[in-house]
Protein backbone atom coordinates (compact mmCIF):
# COMPACT_ATOMS: atom_id res chain seq x y z
CA UNK A 1 0.00 0.00 0.00
CA UNK A 2 1.39 3.40 -0.99
CA UNK A 3 2.40 5.75 1.78
CA UNK A 4 0.10 8.76 2.12
CA UNK A 5 2.03 12.02 1.78
CA UNK A 6 2.04 13.96 5.05
CA UNK A 7 4.82 16.49 4.50
CA UNK A 8 3.47 18.84 1.85
CA UNK A 9 5.46 21.77 0.43
CA UNK A 10 3.95 24.26 2.89
CA UNK A 11 4.91 22.20 5.94
CA UNK A 12 8.44 21.55 4.66
CA UNK A 13 8.89 25.27 3.98
CA UNK A 14 7.64 26.15 7.47
CA UNK A 15 9.91 23.59 9.17
CA UNK A 16 12.95 24.91 7.32
CA UNK A 17 12.04 28.47 8.31
CA UNK A 18 12.02 27.46 11.98
CA UNK A 19 14.68 24.72 12.15
CA UNK A 20 17.05 25.70 9.34
CA UNK A 21 17.60 24.83 5.70
CA UNK A 22 17.47 21.10 5.12
CA UNK A 23 16.09 20.24 8.56
CA UNK A 24 12.75 18.77 9.57
CA UNK A 25 13.54 18.25 13.26
CA UNK A 26 14.44 20.66 16.07
CA UNK A 27 17.99 21.80 16.66
CA UNK A 28 19.27 21.75 13.09
CA UNK A 29 23.01 21.13 12.92
CA UNK A 30 23.28 21.08 16.72
CA UNK A 31 20.85 18.17 16.84
CA UNK A 32 22.92 16.19 14.34
CA UNK A 33 26.07 16.93 16.34
CA UNK A 34 24.43 15.37 19.41
CA UNK A 35 23.43 12.29 17.40
CA UNK A 36 26.99 11.89 16.08
CA UNK A 37 28.84 12.94 19.24
CA UNK A 38 31.88 10.76 19.91
CA UNK A 39 31.35 8.59 16.80
CA UNK A 40 34.14 8.30 14.21
CA UNK A 41 32.24 8.29 10.95
CA UNK A 42 35.05 9.20 8.55
CA UNK A 43 34.77 7.05 5.43
CA UNK A 44 32.23 4.88 7.25
CA UNK A 45 28.90 3.81 5.80
CA UNK A 46 25.94 5.45 7.55
CA UNK A 47 22.22 4.79 7.08
CA UNK A 48 19.91 7.74 7.83
CA UNK A 49 16.36 6.43 8.36
CA UNK A 50 13.76 9.11 7.63
CA UNK A 51 16.27 11.34 5.85
CA UNK A 52 13.69 13.94 4.86
CA UNK A 53 15.19 16.62 2.62
CA UNK A 54 18.77 15.66 3.45
CA UNK A 55 20.04 18.19 6.00
CA UNK A 56 21.49 15.64 8.48
CA UNK A 57 23.05 13.54 5.69
CA UNK A 58 24.77 16.58 4.18
CA UNK A 59 26.05 17.67 7.60
CA UNK A 60 27.48 14.21 8.35
CA UNK A 61 29.10 14.01 4.92
CA UNK A 62 30.70 17.47 5.10
CA UNK A 63 31.67 17.59 8.75
CA UNK A 64 32.28 13.94 9.64
CA UNK A 65 33.41 12.52 6.30
CA UNK A 66 30.62 9.94 6.34
CA UNK A 67 29.22 8.12 3.32
CA UNK A 68 25.49 8.41 3.91
CA UNK A 69 22.55 6.49 2.49
CA UNK A 70 19.31 8.30 3.29
CA UNK A 71 15.91 6.61 3.09
CA UNK A 72 12.42 8.04 3.33
CA UNK A 73 8.83 7.01 2.64
CA UNK A 74 7.94 10.22 0.81
CA UNK A 75 9.21 10.53 -2.79
CA UNK A 76 8.97 14.31 -2.93
CA UNK A 77 11.32 14.64 0.04
CA UNK A 78 13.84 12.23 -1.48
CA UNK A 79 13.73 14.13 -4.77
CA UNK A 80 14.47 17.39 -2.95
CA UNK A 81 17.38 15.72 -1.13
CA UNK A 82 18.82 14.47 -4.43
CA UNK A 83 18.53 17.90 -6.03
CA UNK A 84 20.25 19.53 -3.07
CA UNK A 85 23.03 16.92 -3.03
CA UNK A 86 23.77 17.84 -6.63
CA UNK A 87 23.80 21.57 -5.87
CA UNK A 88 26.11 21.00 -2.88
CA UNK A 89 28.44 18.72 -4.81
CA UNK A 90 27.81 15.87 -2.38
CA UNK A 91 26.57 13.20 -4.81
CA UNK A 92 29.68 11.11 -4.14
CA UNK A 93 29.13 11.14 -0.37
CA UNK A 94 25.33 10.89 -0.17
CA UNK A 95 22.61 8.88 -1.85
CA UNK A 96 18.88 8.88 -1.21
CA UNK A 97 16.28 6.16 -1.71
CA UNK A 98 12.49 5.99 -1.55
CA UNK A 99 11.46 3.00 0.56
CA UNK A 100 8.26 1.36 1.74
CA UNK A 101 7.33 0.87 5.38
CA UNK A 102 8.58 -2.42 6.76
CA UNK A 103 11.84 -4.38 6.57
CA UNK A 104 14.94 -2.51 5.44
CA UNK A 105 16.03 -3.38 1.92
CA UNK A 106 19.70 -3.87 2.74
CA UNK A 107 21.80 -6.99 3.36
CA UNK A 108 22.94 -8.01 6.85
CA UNK A 109 25.99 -6.16 8.23
CA UNK A 110 25.75 -3.32 5.66
CA UNK A 111 26.39 -0.22 7.80
CA UNK A 112 28.84 1.00 10.41
CA UNK A 113 26.23 3.38 11.86
CA UNK A 114 22.48 3.90 11.65
CA UNK A 115 21.11 7.32 12.59
CA UNK A 116 17.67 8.89 12.65
CA UNK A 117 16.04 12.14 13.71
CA UNK A 118 12.34 11.93 14.42
CA UNK A 119 11.47 8.94 12.24
CA UNK A 120 10.93 6.40 15.02
CA UNK A 121 8.40 8.78 16.57
CA UNK A 122 6.14 7.75 13.68
CA UNK A 123 6.89 3.99 13.57
CA UNK A 124 4.32 1.89 15.42
CA UNK A 125 6.16 -1.46 15.48
CA UNK A 126 9.38 -0.22 17.04
CA UNK A 127 10.60 -3.66 18.10
CA UNK A 128 10.59 -5.06 14.57
CA UNK A 129 12.23 -1.95 13.15
CA UNK A 130 14.90 -1.92 15.86
CA UNK A 131 15.58 -5.56 14.98
CA UNK A 132 15.98 -4.50 11.35
CA UNK A 133 18.42 -1.77 12.39
CA UNK A 134 20.40 -4.36 14.34
CA UNK A 135 20.42 -6.68 11.34
CA UNK A 136 21.86 -4.15 8.88
CA UNK A 137 24.51 -2.91 11.34
CA UNK A 138 27.94 -4.46 11.26
CA UNK A 139 29.09 -6.15 14.50
CA UNK A 140 30.07 -3.37 16.89
CA UNK A 141 28.06 -0.84 14.88
CA UNK A 142 26.11 1.89 16.64
CA UNK A 143 22.52 3.07 16.31
CA UNK A 144 22.01 6.69 17.40
CA UNK A 145 18.77 8.67 17.13
CA UNK A 146 16.70 11.59 18.38
CA UNK A 147 12.98 11.20 18.92
CA UNK A 148 9.87 12.78 20.37
CA UNK A 149 8.37 10.61 23.07
CA UNK A 150 5.48 10.64 25.54
CA UNK A 151 4.91 10.52 29.26
CA UNK A 152 3.23 7.59 31.01
CA UNK A 153 -0.52 7.13 30.61
CA UNK A 154 -3.10 7.95 27.97
CA UNK A 155 -2.91 11.03 25.78
CA UNK A 156 -4.61 14.07 27.27
CA UNK A 157 -7.00 16.41 25.45
CA UNK A 158 -4.08 18.81 25.02
CA UNK A 159 -1.98 16.12 23.31
CA UNK A 160 -4.84 15.07 21.05
CA UNK A 161 -5.44 18.70 20.09
CA UNK A 162 -1.75 19.08 19.23
CA UNK A 163 -1.87 15.87 17.15
CA UNK A 164 -4.85 17.28 15.24
CA UNK A 165 -2.98 20.49 14.47
CA UNK A 166 0.15 18.58 13.44
CA UNK A 167 -1.73 16.45 10.95
CA UNK A 168 0.98 13.77 11.16
CA UNK A 169 0.99 10.14 12.23
CA UNK A 170 2.55 9.56 15.65
CA UNK A 171 3.21 6.34 17.55
CA UNK A 172 5.00 7.48 20.70
CA UNK A 173 6.48 5.50 23.56
CA UNK A 174 8.10 6.68 26.79
CA UNK A 175 11.91 6.99 26.99
CA UNK A 176 11.87 4.12 29.47
CA UNK A 177 10.01 1.92 27.00
CA UNK A 178 12.45 2.83 24.21
CA UNK A 179 15.27 1.52 26.43
CA UNK A 180 13.41 -1.73 27.02
CA UNK A 181 12.59 -2.27 23.35
CA UNK A 182 16.18 -1.71 22.25
CA UNK A 183 17.33 -4.31 24.74
CA UNK A 184 14.61 -6.69 23.55
CA UNK A 185 15.81 -6.17 19.97
CA UNK A 186 19.32 -7.30 20.94
CA UNK A 187 21.24 -4.06 21.42
CA UNK A 188 23.81 -3.67 24.20
CA UNK A 189 25.24 -0.54 25.85
CA UNK A 190 21.81 1.05 25.49
CA UNK A 191 21.34 4.63 26.68
CA UNK A 192 18.35 6.96 26.54
CA UNK A 193 19.12 10.55 27.53
CA UNK A 194 16.07 12.71 28.23
CA UNK A 195 16.53 16.22 26.77
CA UNK A 196 12.99 17.45 27.38
CA UNK A 197 14.23 20.43 29.40
CA UNK A 198 16.20 21.66 26.38
CA UNK A 199 13.27 21.58 23.99
CA UNK A 200 10.82 22.88 26.58
CA UNK A 201 12.77 26.15 26.47
CA UNK A 202 13.48 26.01 22.75
CA UNK A 203 9.86 25.42 21.68
CA UNK A 204 8.72 28.54 23.52
CA UNK A 205 11.38 30.56 21.66
CA UNK A 206 10.20 29.03 18.37
CA UNK A 207 6.57 29.88 19.14
CA UNK A 208 7.41 33.47 19.98
CA UNK A 209 9.49 33.83 16.81
CA UNK A 210 6.79 32.30 14.64
CA UNK A 211 4.16 34.52 16.21
CA UNK A 212 6.23 37.68 15.89
CA UNK A 213 9.34 38.27 13.74
CA UNK A 214 8.99 35.16 11.55
CA UNK A 215 5.27 35.60 10.95
CA UNK A 216 5.48 38.00 7.98
CA UNK A 217 7.95 35.68 6.24
CA UNK A 218 5.76 32.66 6.98
CA UNK A 219 2.74 34.46 5.50
CA UNK A 220 4.81 35.31 2.42
CA UNK A 221 5.94 31.70 2.00
CA UNK A 222 2.82 29.69 2.82
CA UNK A 223 -0.09 32.16 3.10
CA UNK A 224 -1.79 33.69 6.11
CA UNK A 225 -4.16 30.79 6.83
CA UNK A 226 -1.34 28.23 6.92
CA UNK A 227 0.94 30.56 8.88
CA UNK A 228 -1.73 31.23 11.52
CA UNK A 229 -2.45 27.50 11.73
CA UNK A 230 1.19 26.80 12.50
CA UNK A 231 1.34 29.54 15.12
CA UNK A 232 -1.50 27.77 16.93
CA UNK A 233 0.26 24.44 16.29
CA UNK A 234 3.36 25.73 18.09
CA UNK A 235 1.32 27.25 20.91
CA UNK A 236 -0.28 23.86 21.51
CA UNK A 237 3.17 22.25 21.45
CA UNK A 238 4.38 24.66 24.13
CA UNK A 239 1.49 23.49 26.33
CA UNK A 240 2.26 19.76 26.05
CA UNK A 241 6.01 20.32 26.45
CA UNK A 242 5.45 22.47 29.56
CA UNK A 243 3.23 19.76 31.04
CA UNK A 244 5.88 17.11 30.40
CA UNK A 245 3.57 15.10 28.16
CA UNK A 246 5.68 15.58 25.04
CA UNK A 247 9.27 14.54 25.71
CA UNK A 248 12.48 14.41 23.70
CA UNK A 249 15.40 12.02 24.05
CA UNK A 250 18.62 10.81 22.42
CA UNK A 251 18.91 7.04 22.17
CA UNK A 252 21.89 4.82 21.47
CA UNK A 253 22.61 1.13 21.26
CA UNK A 254 25.45 -1.05 19.95
CA UNK A 255 25.31 -4.29 18.03
CA UNK A 256 27.29 -6.97 19.88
Amino acid sequence: MAHETEYDDALVTLLELIWGEGYMAPGGEGNVEKIAEGLDMRDKRVLDIGCGIGGPAFFLARNYGANVVGTDLEPQLVELARQRAQKLGLEAKTEFEVVEAGPLGFPDDSFDFVVSSGAFTQIANKLEMFKEVLRVLKPGGVFSCYDWMKSDGDYSEDMNYWFKLEGLTYAMETPERHHEILREAGFVDVSVVDKSDWYRKKVREEYEQLRDELHPRAVELIGKQQADHRVENWRAMVVVCDKGELRQAYTRGRKP
